[in-house]
Formats: C-alpha cells, structure tokens, sequence
C-alpha cells in the first residue's frame, strides 16, 4: 500500500492537486487507488460549489500516472504522460461531491508500448459505478514532436 505522500512524490500533481489518498493494490497491468478529496469543499476541481462527475476522469489520470510511476525501474528518469484522448465515458451520476465515505478509483492497462498506453478506468462508489471509459495516454509526448 502506498499512501498521499508517496503517491504525491511519484506524480507531477502536488497540494490540493494531488487527489488520491492511497494506493490499495497494484499489478503489472492494473492499479486500485482511493480517494476522499471528492467531498473537500476545497477541491480544485470544484466549479459552481460542486464536483462534477466528468472530473473522475483526472481521478483515473492520476491513478494511471501512479501505475505508470511504479512500474518504472527506480533508476529511472520521472515521464511525463499525457491524456491523447479518452473514449466510450460514462458518467453514471451528476456530481461527486455529494458521496460520503471513499471512492474507488481504478485502471487497467489493456494494451501499449513504451510510449503509448491504453488503460480502461473506472470510479466506483460503494461498489456502484460512478464514472468509466478508456483513456489513451502518450508519454513524453516532447519528445515524439518536438516543434
């Protein structure tokens, strides 16, 4: 298990930014994270007061960022990674904010090579599905187009 702080010194997201609690499991193709920041009235995802549920998507980026982070060889340099496209979302609800007690924020790597990925995602509360979709990633994106 890994918790904020570890998650945060892996990640580009930091404070506020950072939005998951901990790391709950993970594998060479998956990774389980939760999360309470849904219901911090200081989110800054928060727009109108509220926490919409189309912002589980950056929930999953960063369990995404995480997995990808502890899959690296310890001896290697942090990659950037980038969302190139999420498709076939769902969002099962209006808002997060609204939900008591932790979400469940998971990620499974389907498919990629060292520099494209693509990871299917899932938010869930209380065993209920919140958000889920696919998301295509491309790492060190820089470095392929460097114009």
């Amino acid at each position: 298990m890994l918790d904020r702080a570890g998650i945060a010194a892996r990640i580009p997201h930091q404070g506020a930014m950072c939005l998951l609690n901990a790391v709950v499991d993970w594998s060479e193709t998956a990774i389980s994270c939760r999360a309470v920041s849904h219901a911090d009235p200081d989110n800054p995802l928060r727009a109108d007061h509220r926490l919409g549920a189309a912002a589980g998507i950056e929930y999953a980026a960063q369990a995404m960022a995480v997995h990808g982070a502890l899959l690296a060889a310890a001896s290697d340099a942090p990659r950037r990674g980038y969302l190139a496209s999420v498709r076939g979302v769902n969002l099962h609800v209006d808002r997060l904010d609204d939900l008591p007690g932790e979400l469940t924020v998971s990620a499974e790597r389907l498919s990629g090579d060292g520099n494209h990925i693509l990871y299917r995602f899932a938010v869930a509360h209380a065993g209920r599905s919140l958000v889920e979709g696919r998301a295509a990633v491309i790492l060190d994106a820089a470095k392929e187009n460097p114009s």
